[in-house]
C-alpha cells in the first residue's frame, strides 16, 4: 500500500511538472503563438477603410507565421466606438484595429478625447490625397491658373466638399489660405460620389477630394486633375503634379492605419511591422489596391506615427480657425 501511495505521488508530481513546463514554454514562446488575431474596423463593410484593411490583412497572412486575422466591423459613433475598443484592448498583439483620419479631427471637434497617442501604429493601408478636380472644358489647366481664376472671381467659384469641418472642406480652406483666394463652399455630406455627380452635372466648378472617385471619368477624359496634395506623385495618376513640387507645402490625406494598443511590447510591434513592410512592398498587393482605385502607400511604424502626429496638429489649427471664423 505504501509503495502504491509513493508511486501515485511520484506520477502526480511528474504530471504537474510537465504541465508547469508546458505553461512556461508557451509563455516563453515568442509572438505569434498561433491562433486568431482580432482586427476591429471602425467603419461599415464595403467602404474604403474596410476594403483596404481587409486587403492588407489578406496579404499579410502570406508573411505571418500562422496568424489568422479576423476582421470585425464596429462603425458606431462615426467610428469612435471601434477605435476606443482597440485602444482599451489587451496589448498582446492579439487585438489590433484600424484608425482613420477622423482620429486627428474628432478630438478638436469635441467628439472624443481619444487621440493618436493611445496607439502604436503598424502601417497605413490607405492615405488618399486631396486632388484638385475640374471639368474637362474648364478654362484652366494648372493649379496656378485655377488660383488666378478664383482670385479674379472672388466667392463665385463653387467647390464641392464633404460638409463643413470635414476633410475635403478643410482641404479647400487650406487652398484658400495658401493662394489668398475665396471660393464658395458647397457641402455634399454623403461624400465623394455625390461631389463627382455634381461636378459631372455642371452644378459645381471644382472640388478638392479623393481622386479615386473620378478614376473612370479621368480615364474617359471628362474631368481634369490639376494637382494632388501629397508628398509624392500618385501611382494611379503619375502625370499629375503634386502641390509640393509646384512650390506649395500642402498635404491633405484621408488615411486609415492598422494599429495596436500603445503598450504593446516592442518585439510584437517589430514583428507586425516587418510583416506589414513585406506586404506593402509586394507587387501583388499593390496591384490589388490599384484595381480597387486605391493608391498604394508605404508608411510603416514611426513614419505612420509621424503622419498621425502631423495631421493632429494640422486639424487642431484648421478646425480652430474654422470655428473662430464663424
Amino acid at each position: 500500500m505504501k509503495f502504491r501511495k509513493v508511486l501515485a505521488f511520484s506520477l502526480a508530481a511528474v504530471m504537474a511538472a510537465g504541465t508547469l513546463a508546458g505553461c512556461q514554454n508557451k509563455a516563453d514562446k515568442k509572438y505569434p503563438t498561433g491562433g486568431d488575431v482580432t482586427v476591429i474596423i471602425p467603419k461599415s463593410p464595403g467602404g474604403g477603410t474596410d476594403i483596404s484593411t481587409r486587403g492588407l490583412l489578406q496579404y499579410m497572412k502570406k508573411y505571418a507565421d500562422g496568424i489568422n486575422f479576423v476582421p470585425t466591423n464596429k462603425p458606431d459613433g462615426g467610428g469612435v466606438t471601434g477605435m476606443v475598443e482597440t485602444s482599451k484592448a489587451k496589448p498582446d498583439g492579439y487585438t489590433l484595429g484600424a484608425v482613420t483620419v477622423e482620429l486627428a479631427m474628432f478630438p478638436h471637434q469635441g467628439k472624443t478625447t481619444l487621440t493618436y497617442k493611445e496607439f502604436a501604429p503598424i502601417a497605413a493601408q490607405i492615405a488618399a490625397p486631396a486632388a484638385l478636380i475640374v471639368p474637362k472644358d474648364a478654362p484652366y489647366n494648372t493649379v496656378q491658373e485655377f488660383a488666378d481664376y478664383c482670385k479674379a472671381n472672388p466667392n463665385k467659384v463653387q467647390m464641392g466638399n464633404s460638409g463643413t469641418g470635414a476633410i475635403w472642406d478643410i482641404a479647400t480652406t487650406e487652398f484658400e489660405d495658401e493662394f489668398g483666394v475665396k471660393v464658395k463652399h458647397i457641402p455634399y455630406p454623403n461624400g465623394t460620389a455625390d461631389i463627382v455627380a455634381a461636378l459631372a452635372g455642371g452644378h459645381i466648378d471644382a472640388t478638392l477630394a479623393d481622386p479615386s472617385g473620378v478614376k473612370s471619368q479621368y480615364e474617359a477624359g471628362t474631368v481634369k486633375i490639376l494637382g494632388i496634395m501629397a508628398d509624392t506623385r500618385s501611382k494611379l495618376y503619375p502625370d499629375v503634379p503634386t502641390f509640393k513640387e509646384l512650390g506649395h507645402n500642402l498635404t491633405i490625406r484621408a488615411w486609415a492605419a492598422l494599429v495596436a494598443p500603445k503598450d504593446t511590447p516592442a518585439d510584437v510591434l517589430k514583428y507586425l511591422r516587418d510583416v506589414a513592410k513585406k506586404t506593402v512592398e509586394d507587387p501583388e498587393y499593390q496591384q490589388y489596391l490599384m484595381k480597387q482605385g486605391i493608391d498604394p502607400v508605404e508608411i510603416i511604424g514611426d513614419d505612420c506615427y509621424k503622419m498621425m502626429e502631423e495631421d493632429d496638429a494640422l486639424y487642431a489649427k484648421a478646425l480652430a480657425d474654422t470655428s473662430s471664423s464663424k
